[in-house]
């Protein structure tokens, strides 16, 4: 006995429920032409993961199970073909896991063109970006169900993180775990999961193959990266990650009487770095938000700095040369070297690029406020103005062409209010906004000497790389006049953000206090701007988003000064 089964690695869109049953049909097809008698389709992929409010609508839900009543019927004739779908569902399906008037998030098994069996989602994540018992009501059953001759044990992503699911799977005759997911991806994470579920397999001596959703959705992206594994948690089979694939797996029976993975070291994609693995996240975070939307291209502002360099890089690995535009706005301030640069970075991608001084439109603001500001020094008041100027141009730009503007400003600034409101942050998606300063210098590096997708350059001159950053919007500035080293800001940041540690413990590992304090006072202090940032792409565990829910208005100070009575 052998089983033939596929994953459909696939690239769903929320709400696009036509398209995304299309998905699903053509890939149950093309796997029962090619041997599979058993497809499975990540978690969520008729709705497209996550559908967020458009759970709460009776209409969506209801919509979502009529879409999976439809792919039961267009597949009633694909002989001993399984097909395991994920949904959420209002209750119309009646299944003995599914009380009938409750929200759940399911996976229907299909066959045939019946509905065999309803699976609901038992441990539901409410964490990082998870909301799922704002939702959702957990499932209470079990769902074991035989494809070619092999009983399944059905779980849905969260699930096989806890014992109890996979140990009643187990108990009910499962011979292998299918885990279907919508992970989003965090750097690291790849390997977290690989561990836990090995851990899972090992635990009830079962194989389990882990079936992921690829693409990006607004802020998170999901990295695919689909495997399967033996029962002592080896390696079977690993799909590439960021991939949209129909991947295959065998099982075969044991001569114990058990199942097992055929062993196929060519079915095992070689491992990634994290750079690699990042670039694709953010390059596959650009594409999507701006292909689902019907965005025609996108728009930025290019100073010569390291920021929009990178944002600029990403950009042409995302979308193509053609549908990007760099326009470079200098002011009395701007650097002769950073246009120098900004020119040959365009030139090296091959993109439009323009330049459009703000000069002459600079002077006129100061004049138009010559008599308020009279006898008053120039401050950041100034400065802010002329990333405003800038900001109104590249809008400009955007609602006369239609491309949306990319802001280019990264986690260090947005932690600590190192830019500005209707400037620099005027956009419509915030490619780097998860990416604290070292990493993006890092990652500029590791561009230059890769090319991923084929542009056959090195697009970042070295120059950018390696000279100080400023904002140039006063003589002479550089980002340390305001802020620590950035090697110090983000240590810090990665513990006090990231990672959630007190201000005494991040002095005990060696920061000065007042830096510490410092650092944490800007934190604080400048979340009113971050409300009012565009969305951005999710690449660590604890980004600017979902994940970080702080009060703007609160008197609360961690530091120790403002502990004491």
């Amino acid at each position: 006995m052998t089983l033939k089964l596929a994953i459909a690695q696939l690239n769903f869109v929320v709400g696009d429920l036509a398209g995304n049953a299309k998905k699903i049909v053509d890939a149950a097809r093309d796997a029962h032409a090619k041997g599979a008698r058993l497809l499975l389709t990540p978690e969520l992929s008729i709705a497209g993961y996550a559908a967020e409010d458009l759970f709460l609508r009776p209409a969506f839900t209801e919509a979502c199970d009529d879409a999976v009543k439809g792919i039961a019927a267009a597949l009633a004739d694909l002989k001993d073909m399984v097909v395991v779908v994920g949904h959420p569902t209002g209750g119309s399906l009646r299944s003995r896991s599914v009380a009938v008037q409750m929200r759940h998030n399911a996976a229907s098994v299909i066959k045939e063109g019946r509905i065999l069996e309803t699976y609901a989602k038992r441990e539901l994540p409410n964490y990082q970006v998870f909301d799922e018992r704002r939702y959702f009501t957990p499932g209470q059953g079990t769902c074991v169900f035989e494809a070619g001759g092999v009983s399944v044990g059905l779980l849905i992503c969260e699930d096989a993180w806890f014992d109890q699911p996979a140990e009643l799977a187990r108990e009910g005759g499962a011979e292998v775990l299918a885990v279907i997911n919508a992970s989003p991806y965090h750097v690291g994470k790849e390997g977290e999961r690989v561990a836990r579920m090995a851990d899972r397999a090992r635990a009830v001596g079962l194989p389990l193959v882990y079936a992921h959703l690829v693409g990006g959705q607004d802020e998170v992206v999901f990295d695919g990266a689909s495997f399967a594994l033996q029962a002592d948690g080896g390696a079977a089979m690993q799909a590439e990650s960021f991939r949209e694939k129909l991947v295959f797996a065998q099982l075969e029976r044991t001569p114990q009487g058990g199942v097992g993975f055929v062993a196929e070291p060519a079915a095992i994609a070689p491992p990634r770095d994290a750079e690699a693995q990042l670039w694709d996240a953010l390059v596959l975070g650009v594409r999507d938000y701006i292909g689902k939307n019907g965005f025609p291209g996108a728009i930025l502002g290019l100073s010569g700095g390291i920021d929009s360099a990178l944002v600029l890089a990403i950009a042409v690995d995302a979308l193509g040369k053609d549908k990007v535009r760099a326009v470079m706005m200098p002011s009395p301030y701007t650097a002769d070297i950073s246009w120098i640069d900004a020119r040959d970075m365009a030139s090296r991608l091959g993109v439009r690029y323009d330049e459009i001084s703000i000069k002459h439109t600079f002077e006129s603001f100061k004049g138009a406020l010559a008599e308020e500001f009279k006898g008053l020094p120039e401050d950041t008041a100034e400065e802010n103005i002329q990333a405003r100027i800038r900001g109104t141009l590249l809008m400009g730009l955007s609602n006369k062409f239609g491309a949306i503007v990319l802001t280019t400003g990264n986690k260090s600034e947005m932690a600590t209010g190192y830019c500005t409101l209707y400037g620099d942050m005027a956009g419509g998606f915030a490619v780097i906004k998860d990416l604290l300063k070292t990493t993006v210098f890092a990652l500029a590096r590791w561009r230059n000497a890769h090319d991923p997708y084929g542009t056959g350059t090195e697009p970042i001159p070295e120059r950018i790389i390696t000279r100080p950053p400023s904002a140039e919007l006063r003589p002479d500035q550089t980002d340390q006049d305001s802020l620590p080293p950035y090697d110090i800001l983000d240590g810090i940041l990665a513990r006090y953000m990231q990672d959630d540690e007190g201000i005494d413990e991040i002095i005990a590992a060696g920061y000065d206090r007042a830096v510490v304090e410092r650092v944490a006072r800007l934190i604080r202090i400048n979340e009113y701007k971050r409300r009012q940032a565009p969305v951005g792409i999710r690449v660590t565990h604890r980004s600017f988003g979902k994940d970080w829910r702080y009060p703007i208005t609160s008197k609360f100070n961690e530091t120790a000064g403002a502990r004491k009575p």
